[in-house]
C-alpha cells in the first residue's frame, strides 16, 4: 500500500531512480491529481516532479495525521524543502485520495499552505 511520505521522500530524494520508475513504483497507470484547483494527468505529474528535482535540494516529508480505510487515503503532513540555493521552504498539505487495486495512488486531492517561504514559493506544488 503506497504512502504519501514514502512516496514523496523517493520523488524528491532517490536521485538514483529515474523520475519515471519513481512515479511507476507509487503511482497507477492513469493517475491524476488536484492541487490547489488545478488538474494535471500523469504526464504533467511526471513533469512537475522533474521540475522540482532541478530546484529541490533536499526535502523531508512530515505526517502529522494519516487515515487509510480500504481504497480511502487521507492525511496532513508537512513538506520541509531545502531548495537549492539554500533557502527553506515548509508547506502544510491537506490530500484526499483513492488507492489503486495494487496499493499505488490512483487519485489525489490536495491543499497546500505555505508556511515558511517566499510568495514565490506559495506555488510549489504546481509548478513546473
Amino acid at each position: 500500500m503506497a504512502d504519501i511520505a514514502t512516496a514523496l521522500t523517493a520523488l524528491l530524494n532517490d536521485r538514483d531512480s529515474s523520475v519515471d520508475e519513481t512515479i511507476d513504483r507509487h503511482f497507477a497507470e492513469g493517475y491524476r491529481q488536484k492541487t490547489d484547483g488545478l488538474w494535471s494527468d500523469r504526464a504533467q505529474f511526471t513533469d512537475h516532479i522533474a521540475h522540482l528535482r532541478a530546484i529541490v535540494a533536499h526535502a523531508e516529508v512530515r505526517v502529522l495525521d494519516e487515515l487509510v480505510q480500504g481504497t480511502a487515503y487521507a492525511d496532513r503532513h508537512e513538506v520541509h524543502v531545502t531548495k537549492t540555493d539554500g533557502t527553506l521552504v515548509v508547506q502544510e498539505v491537506y490530500l484526499f485520495g483513492t488507492l489503486a487495486e495494487d496499493g499505488r495512488f490512483a487519485e489525489v486531492h490536495e491543499v497546500t499552505h505555505l508556511l515558511r517561504g517566499n510568495e514565490a514559493d506559495r506555488s510549489l506544488g504546481t509548478a513546473s
